[in-house]
C-alpha cells in the first residue's frame, strides 16, 4: 500500500480533502491530515509549542510517505515539505491548474527536477496521473 502526503495551504482545504478522499478510496494510505489544524487555529491562540508539534508531525508524515502531492498555491510550509521530499528522493506531483509553474519569471527551479512531476488541469487529471 503506497503512502502519500498532500502539501498546500488552508485556502485549498476542499481540494486537499478531495484528493485525499479519492486516493484513500483507491487504497492509498494518507500519512497526516494537517487540515484539522485549521480548527485548532480557530478555537484558540496557536502557540509556538503548538507550531513545533505540528511541524514535527508534518515532517514525519512527509518522511513516511512514498510520494507527496503539492497543490498550488501553497502555504508557508508547502515548499519546505516539498524540499524535504526532494531531499529524500521521493516522487512529488505538483498541481498547477493554470500552468503558471512553467513561467520562467515566477517558477521555482525545484519544480523542474527529475523526481517532480508537473500536473495541469483539473484535480481529476492529477489523480489520473498519480494512479495510472
Amino acid at each position: 500500500m503506497k503512502k502519500f502526503y498532500v502539501a498546500s495551504s488552508f485556502s485549498n482545504t476542499n481540494s486537499v480533502n478531495y484528493v485525499v478522499q479519492q486516493l484513500v478510496t483507491k487504497g492509498y494510505l494518507h500519512t497526516y491530515d494537517w487540515t484539522k489544524n485549521a480548527k485548532t487555529r480557530e478555537e484558540k491562540s496557536i502557540t509556538l509549542a503548538d507550531l513545533k508539534e505540528i511541524g514535527q508531525k508534518e515532517k514525519s508524515a512527509v518522511m513516511d510517505s512514498d510520494f507527496i502531492v503539492v497543490l498550488l498555491p501553497g502555504g508557508k510550509g508547502t515548499h519546505i515539505e516539498l524540499g524535504i521530499a526532494i531531499g529524500l528522493a521521493k516522487k512529488a506531483y505538483i498541481h498547477s491548474p493554470d500552468g503558471a509553474i512553467d513561467n520562467p519569471e515566477t517558477t521555482s527551479t525545484f519544480y523542474h527536477l527529475p523526481d517532480v512531476e508537473k500536473c495541469y488541469g483539473t484535480l481529476d487529471d492529477l489523480l489520473k496521473k498519480i494512479t495510472d
